[in-house]
């Protein structure tokens, strides 16, 4: 679990959520591509990802441009991040998320994200959020006896 995490209100807009994956990431000194939101009362109320806002900045007809005439995708781009500007977190973050308690036994969070297709798990504890799991650091951690002259390494 990392006890360091980073969290947006259903309020932000898509350009602070974009600044605070940057901010996260350049903090973490890794890509950070999920972040918790919570509400005045710091309860988890949902997750939003990268992927995300990228599928709701995703052109609506971007399966018929092949149809169409030479379209200004410049404009359309342009078009989509005005657009962008006033829709907040909490129009399009996920809200029904999956957490884990910090005793859940490790191949038991790995299961949840497998058979969820989650890559990061809220850890609460009495409906407060003290950590986060993401795949990567499950997966390093769980597959660190596969290296003999390292053994074990936290996560």
């Amino acid at each position: 679990m990392d006890s360091r995490f980073h969290l947006l209100h259903p309020r932000d807009t898509l350009s602070r959520a974009v600044e605070m994956f940057q901010t996260a990431s350049r903090e973490e000194k890794r890509k950070i591509f999920g972040l918790m939101v919570v509400d005045d009362e710091d309860r988890l109320v949902g997750m939003i990802s990268m992927y995300d806002i990228l599928l709701f900045l995703q052109p609506k007809h971007v399966r018929i441009w092949s149809e169409m005439e030479e379209p200004d995708l410049d404009q359309l781009f342009t078009e989509l991040l005005e657009r962008a500007k006033g829709i907040e977190a909490g129009d399009i973050m996920t809200t029904e998320v999956v957490t884990i308690s910090p005793d859940t036994h490790l191949l038991a969070v790995a299961d949840i994200m497998l058979k969820k297709h989650v890559r990061r798990l809220p850890v609460t504890e009495n409906g407060r959020i003290i950590g986060i799991v993401y795949i990567s650091s499950l997966f390093h951690h769980m597959l660190s006896g596969f290296l003999p002259s390292q053994g074990q390494t936290p996560w």
